[in-house]
């Protein structure tokens, strides 16, 4: 079984007595651990794409790890905000312009030689997609005050976002190498939803809706990276036809009641503590949470063995290791 192959049985719900991998660093971790992780778990044929510029160093370290899973980058766009007005209490009577980046020549060219070559699981990986390129152009608490009184403001600048997304999604979702699509937009606060239920519903769901339909029509599989306690809406988001929720973070929500009730309804990819154990925990305790949080969340398939978040800079080194070495016993 190819390691992409792992990934679907895992999404399906099938449990082949493995457990796929998908452990990933911020960029400051990459700075600082990636050249020691690259000669600790050596690949020759990553060594080529990395210096042939093919491959990202995070990329690379990605795969020289083992992951099953792998992040790709397409071309995509931001604001081309030049005016203080956005950044004013009230918003201004006119949506900000854009500007599109990247090159669709490099990336279906990077992911046809991604999948020939290493045959893992391939994620367009878009942070920021909706509710956070919302809150990117007004500030966050301008664009909180816009949800309750400037709603009609707020609306049109959410339904504009959606219209660049489905023009960018159906640019790249030709690629028969992408496997799924992952859309971030942090909804949840450790506590709690950022807006209400009835705010995402009325305001936020239609629109995500829109992508997941025009993803699922390309044959791809959806996932969604949100931090926080969003377990108000999970019931949304599988009626929606998410299939895979990230990063689950076992400080904001309750591993095992996701499991339990939501567990046959979507896969997971995270939960072991970032905010916690890895920065702060013994290489010991990292592999008692590691082995801990595989054992219950793999039961039945439907996950994803990763940390809560990307591993930052603060984690020593011999609690990453720890973690590899751990999670590689479920699948090597």
């Amino acid at each position: 079984m190819t390691k992409r192959e792992l990934v679907l049985e895992a999404l399906s719900h099938r449990n082949q007595g493995k457990v796929p991998q998908a452990i990933n660093f911020t960029g400051d971790a990459i700075e600082k651990f990636a050249d020691s992780l690259l000669a600790d778990y050596p690949d020759t044929q990553v060594q080529q794409d990395l210096q042939a510029g093919i491959l990202s160093k995070a990329q690379a370290v990605s795969l020289s790890i083992g992951n099953h899973l792998l992040h790709v980058y397409p071309p995509w766009w931001n604001w081309h905000i030049t005016s203080d007005a956005f950044s004013a209490v009230d918003p201004p009577q006119y949506l900000p312009d854009t500007r599109g980046y990247g090159s669709y020549e490099d990336f279906f060219a990077q992911v046809a030689h991604i999948r020939e070559k290493y045959n893992v699981y391939i994620v367009a990986t878009i942070y920021g997609s909706h509710w956070e390129k919302a809150y990117f152009a007004r500030g966050i608490e301008n664009f909180l005050r816009d949800l309750a009184g400037n709603t009609q403001w707020a609306q049109s600048l959410l339904d504009f976002i959606i219209r660049k997304n489905l023009v960018m999604l159906e640019n790249i979702l030709t690629a028969t190498e992408i496997d799924a699509v992952l859309l971030g937009s942090d909804w949840g606060t450790q506590i709690d939803l950022i807006m209400s239920p009835k705010c995402f519903r009325s305001m936020i769901k239609p629109g995500e809706q829109m992508e997941y339909d025009l993803v699922k029509k390309y044959g791809k599989q959806v996932f969604i990276h949100s931090c926080g306690n969003i377990v108000r809406i999970l019931n949304d988001l599988v009626e929606m036809g998410v299939d895979c929720l990230n990063p689950i973070q076992s400080e904001c929500m309750d591993l095992a009641f996701l499991k339990k009730e939501y567990g046959s309804s979507l896969s997971f990819y995270g939960g072991i503590s970032t905010q916690q154990t890895l920065p702060y925990g013994t290489p010991d305790e990292v592999q008692d949470e590691t082995r801990r949080v595989v054992d219950l969340m793999s039961r039945d398939g439907g996950y994803l063995i990763s940390p809560s978040q990307e591993i930052q800079h603060d984690v020593c080194y011999d609690n990453i290791k720890s973690l590899i070495n751990t999670a590689q016993r479920y699948w090597l």
